[in-house]
């Protein structure tokens, strides 16, 4: 299985990247560009157990620069699991309960067919030959592996921001598949701002030296400083202003006060190029750019003559959105479009707006009304469905 090609070897072996699906020729992935990819895989990670009725099924969605391990240790940095907060034995997402599925999205760096994977027409990473994707494109490769694993259809299908837009797809896409849905902090199309913070990002990964044109895998380099600065820039937005404010304000980073020189003076500063050092050693610059640019190009309205209401008319999946009143990448008016959309489609939905001060980040974070909603809702959808 062909690797994440980085100037280092951050991954040791196959099993790094969890189980991994291959799909040849005789299933090929259809793409939204009109390409196809003929030999592609997708990678996961899967929690608790299948029951024989094959209906405790819950699949993940990650974010922008998620990955599969959503509750297990990560290879790369030997981190916790980006939501085991949320996920295991007894909490909100219950793996005594559940089975749950996280898959690297196709465009990732972690196992899933990418911009830094080996082109078997070549023998070559892809870097910008790899086509350009978009979130329906992510969903239809999720789709594939779902059948793969002998799946009719999921019990819910969630996750937050990127997760939340592809929870949404789903719901769209294959409405007879999801019995449930639960988009949490997003929207179902990226705001003009959005797009804007997206093009600064991948400004500073074209402007660096070492991004070569996208074929830095050859040269054994990386465009580290503009990856760097494309994620101080994005995580500004991940935080709220008051978020900040408490943990950083104005407090200086050395106890001398002002250096009188461009270097961190703030702590808020020092934060942020932390941010960015830890980012460049477990993700690709090239799947920044593919992944923030399906992003941009996500408008879930567009397909119906933007008439949202119409991608989910007739669907008999039960939805709970969750949004966070401090969140101004996602803010609540967004979320609230959603629900509003399912409610003039005739869907059954619910709303729940959580005050929080932690900004679009909070999802990922400790927040006890969440999960008394994740675990609220998935109990009464499993016991709907017969799911003991």
């Amino acid at each position: 299985m062909a690797l994440p090609v980085f100037p280092r070897p951050i991954i040791q072996n196959d099993a790094d990247v969890g189980d991994a699906m291959y799909f040849g020729a005789e299933q090929p992935l259809d793409l939204d560009s009109g390409q196809q990819l003929t030999r592609w895989t997708v990678a996961y990670k899967t929690y608790g157990t299948l029951n024989e009725t094959r209906s405790n099924a819950i699949l993940i969605c990650h974010a922008l620069t998620g990955d599969q391990f959503v509750a297990s240790r990560h290879p790369i940095t030997g981190k916790p699991g980006w939501w085991e907060i949320m996920i295991g034995p007894g909490k909100p997402i219950d793996t005594d309960r559940f089975f749950v599925i996280c898959s690297n999205v196709i465009g990732g760096c972690m196992g899933s067919s990418g911009p830094a994977e080996i082109d078997p027409a070549t023998g070559q990473p892809y870097g910008l030959k790899f086509p350009l994707i978009t979130v329906r494109d992510m969903v239809r490769a999720q789709s594939h592996l779902i059948g793969r694993l002998g799946i009719d259809r999921l019990l819910c299908v969630l996750g937050g921001s990127l997760g939340g837009m592809q929870a949404l797809q789903w719901a769209a896409s294959y409405p007879e598949r999801v019995v449930a849905a639960m988009p949490i902090a997003c929207a179902a199309r990226y705001s003009a701002q959005n797009i804007a913070f997206n093009e600064v990002a991948r400004q500073a990964i074209l402007a660096d030296p070492d991004w070569k044109d996208g074929k830095y895998y050859l040269y054994g380099v990386q465009p580290g400083k503009g990856l760097s600065v494309a994620r101080m820039a994005a995580h500004i937005t991940y935080l709220s202003e008051s978020a900040l404010q408490r943990k950083f304000g104005r407090r200086f980073q050395s106890p001398d006060g002002l250096s009188f020189a461009f270097q961190p003076d703030f702590q808020v500063e020092s934060y942020l190029h932390h941010q960015g050092s830890v980012f460049i050693d477990r993700f690709d610059a090239n799947s920044y750019l593919y992944i923030s640019r399906a992003t941009d190009y996500f408008d879930l309205a567009a397909d119906y003559d933007g008439k949202l209401a119409e991608a989910f008319r007739g669907s008999r999946t039960r939805f709970c959105i969750i949004a966070f009143s401090s969140d101004w990448l996602f803010p609540p008016v967004e979320n609230k479009r959603i629900a509003h959309a399912l409610n003039a489609a005739a869907c059954r939905v619910s709303y729940v707006e959580i005050e929080s001060d932690k900004g679009h980040d909070a999802f990922l974070l400790d927040e006890p009304e969440m999960f008394d909603a994740v675990r609220g809702f998935l109990g009464s959808v499993a016991t709907q469905e017969g799911v003991a």
